[in-house]
């Protein structure tokens, strides 16, 4: 069995497409960042990032202690090697699902992760901060939509690499992107969207709230998930 420290966002989807997806024993755990669930000690012991999604496998192939590991994208990679899905075996091919996995998490993710940010949950009055990250959004997609010109898939297979980005996709429509300008994406956005693994494993939705343009929070809200009690519990020595 398999703990899933569970939000539903782009990263938490990621895990739980590939856990359905591979067909592994799985529960969800459901947290509430807008309480602050996430600034717990306890979570901090399974993540001391204290970010979502984690993962806890309480049956590693070692045989030893329940592992816990954090990072979506390490934790694609580890469900990969545990299962023998998802990554490709032929070295060039296993390489290509590597690179493009590392391009979704240190650009695909962040900037459209801030971009969301700026527009939807930032103050008004940030033009620079707005321009600067919609145009970086904008820029991976067309990377995104080249390499989709060229291959059915990133790594030419269906790999956990396709599944890291789909869910940052899906999502760059909540702040102003249509799959249908960039054609390529939107050939590979449908064919993974119809498969029955991607349709369970993204099955849980986030409260309308935070799907709208513009979320409405209140101050302890945004306090839990940018300011004085999300710093508070980084800074804490508590364990």
């Amino acid at each position: 069995m398999i703990d899933v420290h569970f939000v539903p966002t782009p990263n938490g989807h990621k895990v739980s497409m590939a856990l359905e997806e591979m067909g592994l024993e799985h529960r969800l755990i459901r947290y509430d960042m807008l309480k602050g669930d996430h600034l717990t000690p306890a979570f901090r012991r399974i993540n001391p990032n204290a970010r979502l999604p984690a993962i806890v496998d309480h049956a590693p192939s070692d045989g030893g202690d329940p592992f816990p590991v954090f990072e979506s994208g390490a934790i694609l990679v580890y469900l990969a090697e545990k299962s023998g899905k998802l990554m490709p075996a032929a070295p060039r091919r296993r390489s290509l699902a590597m690179q493009w996995l590392m391009w979704q998490m240190a650009g695909l993710g962040p900037m459209h992760g801030q971009a969301h940010h700026f527009i939807r949950y930032a103050p008004d009055g940030n033009p620079y901060a707005v321009e600067r990250y919609t145009n970086e959004a904008r820029r991976l997609l067309a990377v995104l939509n080249r390499r989709l010109r060229d291959a059915e898939y990133l790594a030419e297979e269906y790999s956990i690499a396709d599944i890291s980005a789909w869910p940052w996709v899906r999502a760059a429509r909540v702040i102003g992107f249509e799959i249908a300008e960039f054609s390529h994406i939107k050939r590979w956005f449908d064919a993974i969207s119809i498969r029955p693994a991607v349709v369970a494993g993204t099955s849980v939705a986030n409260p309308a709230l935070l799907s709208s343009l513009r979320v409405p929070l209140t101050a302890e809200q945004w306090s839990n998930l940018f300011g004085q009690n999300m710093l508070a519990s980084a800074e804490s020595e508590e364990d």
